[in-house]
C-alpha cells in the first residue's frame, strides 16, 4: 500500500493545455486517476520530467473501422490488437469504432461479438457505435433499447451503400428510438441514387479508373443528404451528428442548420483536410489508395473544412480509420482491372489523425492549441457521454495523457506506423511535434517508441447519456412538429 501523498506516477514541468486554458503545473496520478494538478508536487514512484513538452488529455477518436465487415464483405487489415497500439502511438487513448449490423444479424449477437473481440486485444479503452442497417421490429422495440442502457448510447445509419442504407422512413423510426431512449444518431449522408446514376454511366463509358469515384460521389450527393438528414432531425426535434463532412456545400448547410439553432453537429476527418480528388489521378490504379466516401474534394472544400474545424460549426475531428491493404485483400479485389465500383472504400488514417493537426495546425499558427484538444478529444467525450472521465485533464479523471514534443520532426512512411494496411496515404510529409509518451489510466502505453502495455488490457468504456442529448431535453423546442402535435409529454 502506499500513503495518499505518494504518487504512482508525476509528471512535472509540463505545459499542459485542455480544451480552455494553458498552464504550468505538475499532476500526479494515483490508481489511474488524476489526483493532484499543482505546482511543485511530489515526485511519484515513477517521475516523467515534461519540461519543454506539452502535456494533452490523449486523444479520443470516436470515428473509426476496426476489425469490421465492409457492406461489400471485405474485412479491414486491422483489428482491435493491431488499431489500439497504432492509436496509442499516434497520441490517441480513447478509441470508439463500430459493432457493424449486417442485414439479418441480431443486434445481441453482434454486439456480443465485438465485445468478444475487443476484451481480447485492445490496449486501450474503447467504446462502441452501433452500425444499424436492419431496423425490424424487435431491433427498434426490444434489442435497441437494451444495448443503449448498457451503454452504446450512439448509432450510425447510411444514406448510401444498397447493402447498408436506410429510407427516410426507417431513418424516422430510427431517430425516434433515439428520442425516446436518450441516444445519439450519426449519419453518413449521400444521396444512393445520384451516385448509382452518375456511376452506371461513367462505366457504360468506360471510364473506371479511381479517379472517377470522385465524380461518382457528387458534391451534390453529399450536401443534398446533409440537407434531408438535418430536416428529418428536425421533423423529429432530435440532435443529429453528420459523420466526415467534406465538401464546401455540405459544411455550408450544418452551419445554416446550427444558425438556425437547431442541434446539428458534425465532424471532419485528416482525408479532408489534407488530401484532394487530385490524388486519386493517378496511373493505373494507385490512387485506390485514396478513395473513401465522401472522396477528398478541391482546395475550396479543404479551406471551408479548416474554417469550420476552427470556427466551431465542425466540432469533431476523427480519422475514419478504414484499413484496407492495397491488394486483392482489400482496395483491389480483381488486381489491375478493379474499377471505382469494386474497391473497398476508406482510407487509414488512426495514428497520423493526431500529429496531422498538431503539425499542420497548432505548430503553423493556424489553431490554437486548446482547439485542438477540443477537437481531438474534449468535444469527443462530451458528445458521446464519456465526459469528464475523458477527454480532459483534472482532479478525478482518467490519467490519458500525451506528453508531445513539439521541436521532433517526422518523415512520415508507412513502414514506421502500427497498422496493418501496408500503406499511408501520408507517405513521405515531414510532420513537426510528436507524442512520444502516452499514457493510459496511469498506465504509460508508449515511451521511447515502444509499447508497455499488454494485449487485452483496455477497458469497455459504458457511456451515459450524450450531451447533445441532455441539452435538447432540458431546452426543449415548442416548435416541434411531432412533440407538439403527435407525442405530448
Amino acid at each position: 500500500m502506499h500513503s495518499d501523498t505518494e504518487f504512482d506516477l508525476t509528471i512535472r514541468n509540463g505545459r499542459i493545455s485542455t480544451a480552455s486554458d494553458t498552464f504550468h503545473a505538475d499532476i500526479g496520478v494515483r490508481d489511474g486517476i488524476i489526483a493532484a494538478v499543482g505546482r511543485g508536487l511530489p515526485a511519484g514512484r515513477r517521475d516523467i520530467d515534461a519540461q519543454g513538452r506539452w502535456v494533452l488529455p490523449g486523444g479520443i477518436d470516436s470515428h473509426c473501422h476496426v476489425e469490421q465487415l465492409s457492406g461489400m464483405g471485405v474485412m479491414c487489415a486491422d483489428d482491435f490488437y493491431s488499431a489500439t497500439v497504432s492509436a496509442a502511438f499516434g497520441g490517441t487513448t480513447t478509441i470508439i469504432p463500430f459493432a457493424a449490423q449486417h442485414r439479418g444479424n441480431a443486434l445481441p449477437e453482434v454486439v456480443a461479438d465485438y465485445h468478444r473481440r475487443a476484451a481480447e486485444k485492445a490496449v486501450i479503452d474503447y467504446g462502441f457505435h452501433l452500425i444499424l442497417s436492419d431496423p425490424t421490429e424487435q431491433a427498434l422495440q426490444h434489442d435497441l433499447p437494451a444495448i443503449i442502457r448498457d451503454g452504446i448510447t450512439s448509432f450510425k445509419v447510411f444514406m448510401t451503400y444498397d447493402r447498408m442504407k436506410l429510407d427516410d422512413y426507417q431513418l424516422l423510426d430510427v431517430l425516434d428510438v433515439a428520442d425516446r431512449e436518450g441516444a445519439l444518431v450519426m449519419v453518413h449522408a449521400e444521396n444512393n441514387d445520384m451516385i448509382r446514376w452518375i456511376a452506371r454511366r461513367l462505366v457504360e463509358r468506360g471510364l473506371t479508373a479511381p479517379k472517377y469515384h470522385a465524380v461518382a460521389h457528387t458534391p451534390l450527393a453529399e450536401s443534398e443528404a446533409t440537407h434531408r438528414a438535418v430536416a428529418l432531425a428536425r421533423l423529429m426535434d432530435v440532435p443529429l451528428l453528420i459523420v466526415h463532412v467534406a465538401g464546401l456545400e455540405a459544411v455550408r448547410v450544418v452551419h445554416s442548420s446550427q444558425a438556425l439553432g437547431l442541434p446539428i453537429l458534425a465532424e471532419s476527418c485528416p482525408q479532408y483536410l489534407f488530401l484532394t480528388a487530385d490524388d486519386l489521378d493517378l496511373p493505373g490504379v494507385e490512387g485506390a489508395k485514396y478513395c473513401c466516401s465522401p472522396p477528398p474534394r478541391d482546395a475550396a472544400s479543404q479551406a471551408a473544412v479548416w474554417a469550420g474545424l476552427l470556427d466551431g460549426t465542425l466540432q469533431m475531428y476523427s480519422s475514419d480509420h478504414a484499413p484496407y491493404r492495397f491488394d486483392a485483400s482489400g482496395k483491389l479485389p480483381k488486381g489491375d482491372q478493379t474499377t471505382f465500383k469494386d474497391m473497398a472504400n476508406g482510407v487509414p488514417g488512426l495514428e497520423l489523425r493526431m500529429p496531422l493537426l498538431f503539425s499542420e495546425g497548432v505548430l503553423t499558427g493556424r489553431m490554437s492549441i486548446e482547439r485542438f484538444v477540443a477537437v481531438t478529444a474534449t468535444n469527443h467525450a462530451r458528445t458521446y457521454g464519456l465526459y469528464p472521465r475523458k477527454g480532459t485533464i483534472a482532479v478525478g479523471t482518467d490519467a490519458d495523457l500525451a506528453i508531445w514534443n513539439p521541436d521532433r520532426e517526422v518523415h512520415v512512411t508507412a513502414s514506421m506506423l502500427h497498422d496493418q494496411v501496408g500503406y499511408t496515404p501520408y507517405e513521405s510529409r515531414t510532420l513537426r511535434g510528436w507524442p512520444e509518451t502516452v499514457i493510459s489510466r496511469g498506465r504509460v502505453a508508449v515511451d521511447e517508441g515502444l509499447l508497455h502495455v499488454e494485449r487485452g488490457s483496455g477497458r469497455f468504456l459504458k457511456r451515459g447519456t450524450p450531451e447533445p442529448v441532455l441539452r435538447q431535453r432540458l431546452n426543449g423546442n415548442p416548435d416541434a412538429i411531432l412533440r407538439t402535435h403527435l407525442r405530448p409529454r
